[in-house]
């Protein structure tokens, strides 16, 4: 049972919410992150607006269905097919390995995770440490040229126990999974490839057990308008931030989002010293 939400979600609110989610997910910057601070910005603080987050990445979901859509089938088809699809049954086990660890630790520790990290301080932190992971991977220019195609169980493994990392809010899921397959030697549009269809699984299962957990009570606290507009303006967003991200990272580093990463920490800190949030 989750409790009403303190302060009071607008449609306003839940759109800029849904903007947030739609923007940051797919990015190395921690959707998570961006969204505790708005949150807090908003005063809004309660299990319902929790629910109300994760349920509203259905919309960053549909996005990248729509976006690899061709790719999906292909994975699909090395389900019925394992014998005709042998390089799309090899990138499906190895998104299905990757998928492991963060699952089984997010269902251990996830309530302990919520209480201890859920906040703006430990969010600056991460984004930090992840601004100047990523200054020092683009500076080094680490990489290699593999397909999507050639990644392995092992590579699936290595990967998924990186994404554990992204449980500390702000760390950014899409950030430590790049990194480790870049440093695997994935090329970086294969990196980004295998980061977004990660990204898949593991939102649609935390989103599919959150709405078998509380969709009636998030339609109780914020009827259907403001969820459903929400969804919709998460997913127009995340297109546009997916096909943003593609183009931009054909002719550029991750430097960028290193440099953005620590100018958000500091702002996520002054709004604390300041007692903004």
């Amino acid at each position: 049972m989750i409790t009403p939400a303190a302060g009071h979600l607008s449609l306003v609110k839940g759109v800029v919410l849904g903007l947030v989610e739609g923007l940051t997910e797919f990015l190395p910057v921690s959707s998570t992150g961006h969204l505790t601070v708005v949150a807090r910005l908003f005063d809004l603080h309660s299990d319902a607006v929790d629910s109300y987050i994760v349920v509203v990445q259905l919309g960053a979901i549909a996005a990248v269905l729509a976006l690899y859509r061709q790719r999906v089938i292909a994975l699909f088809g090395a389900l019925r097919h394992p014998r005709r699809s042998n390089r799309s049954q090899q990138l499906l086990v190895a998104l299905a390995v990757a998928f492991v660890p963060a699952a089984i630790v997010g269902a251990l520790f996830g309530d302990a995770i919520k209480h201890r990290l859920f906040g703006v301080g430990p969010v600056a932190v991460a984004w930090a440490i992840g601004g100047v992971a990523i200054l020092l991977v683009a500076r080094r220019r680490i990489g290699g040229v593999r397909p999507i195609e050639a990644t392995t169980a092992r590579d699936g493994l290595l990967i998924g126990l990186a994404q554990v990392l992204a449980l500390w809010p702000g760390t950014s899921r899409s950030l430590v999974t790049i990194l480790a397959a870049v440093a695997l030697g994935l090329s970086l549009p294969a990196a980004v490839e295998f980061s977004f269809l990660l990204g898949l699984a593991t939102l649609t299962a935390a989103t599919g057990f959150e709405l078998l957990r509380t969709s009636s009570e998030i339609v109780d606290a914020f009827g259907y308008a403001v969820p459903l507009v929400g969804v919709v303006v998460a997913f127009v967003a995340a297109l546009a931030s997916i096909r943003w991200m593609v183009g931009f990272l054909q002719s550029r580093s991750l430097a960028a989002f290193g440099v953005y990463r620590l100018g958000a920490a500091a702002v996520a800190v002054l709004l604390l010293l300041t007692n903004v949030v």
